[in-house]
């Protein structure tokens, strides 16, 4: 719902902005932990691993422990542009375009060609398009969900215009706002109950995106990877425990373990962040985080948050 424009003790304050800071670093630890089991199974993953529990890099990326992927990179692109600008899809789709001509590690085919619509035409969103239910615009939404965090309809607009530089498709456009609201409630500080209610309304709407019975699949398809995470948060009890679960599941790992990371970090909270996981995060994607740390504070006013 709309901001209700009440005051917030510098105390409430301080402890949203905690959960902001580790909704983005919870993501980018995701991301880093998944990688390792990107496209495996989870016979896999038992056969080599037992439990992946440690951030250990590898993979068919061949990353060093830490390193981050498109997920985390994507992110930080969304997230430079709100701290820079304001909300500027072009500038957003520029600075995708910029990050694209750099010969990144890894770029999703539907990004890709999303990017590559731009570069070549200067759209900034194609036509709906069934291949475009992939997961690649909700696992960079974190940081419109936090520049957003008093105004829930304002999330709702933006989380799917960043999503249609790439994917224009509904179930795209649901999973961005799900996981946009979902941040949002997390950060406020809201009991499991009232996030769980969010995601069966959503489910109404979406029935494809039913988490009972859970089907164990975690592709790219945006619905297998919102199973995936939105089982694992709803069933684990921890930060940690939501992550590894997360990820153990194989397929697309560094994406949905990067979703997971976002949701569960808003909900945890920072003081449950895994500081071993925090100690292996590569150094110069710590230094960014400065940059996420900033429309924590700049790019919506906090003192108005909503109390839902």
């Amino acid at each position: 719902m709309p901001s209700t424009g009440a005051s917030t003790s510098p105390a409430a304050l301080a402890d949203v902005r905690g959960r902001a800071y580790a909704t983005l670093l919870g993501s980018a630890l995701g991301d880093a932990l998944g990688a390792t089991v990107e496209f495996c199974t989870q016979s896999e993953i038992r056969a080599q691993y037992g439990v992946l529990r440690k951030i250990v890099g590898g993979g068919w990326l061949k990353l060093k422990p830490g390193e981050v992927t498109d997920d985390t990179q994507m992110s930080l692109c969304v997230a430079r542009s709100l701290a820079a600008v304001g909300w500027s899809p072009a500038d957003i789709a520029e600075r995708f375009a910029t990050w694209f001509k750099s010969w990144p590690v890894d770029v999703g085919n539907t990004c890709r060609r999303g990017i590559a619509r731009y570069i070549n035409h200067g759209t900034l969103t194609g036509p709906f398009n069934e291949g475009d239910a992939g997961n690649g615009a909700a696992m960079r939404v974190a940081p419109v969900a936090l520049a957003t965090l008093a105004d829930s309809r304002l999330l709702e607009r933006w989380a799917v215009e960043q999503g249609h530089i790439t994917h224009n498709h509904p179930l795209s456009d649901a999973a961005c706002v799900l996981v946009g609201r979902l941040i949002h409630m997390g950060c406020t500080g809201q009991p499991r109950e009232r996030l769980r209610r969010e995601v069966d309304d959503v489910i109404v709407q979406f029935p494809t995106f039913r988490i009972s019975p859970y089907r164990g699949l975690s592709t790219a398809y945006v619905v297998d990877t919102m199973q995936t995470v939105l089982h694992h948060f709803l069933s684990t009890n921890s930060f940690e425990e939501c992550l590894v679960a997360t990820v153990n599941q194989g397929g697309d790992a560094d994406t949905t373990g990067a979703i997971a990371g976002a949701i569960a970090g808003a909900y945890y909270g920072l003081e449950q962040v895994p500081r071993h996981w925090v100690a292996k995060l590569a150094r110069p994607w710590c230094v960014k985080f400065r940059i996420f740390r900033a429309i924590c504070s700049n790019a919506r006013p906090l003192d108005t948050v909503s109390p839902w």
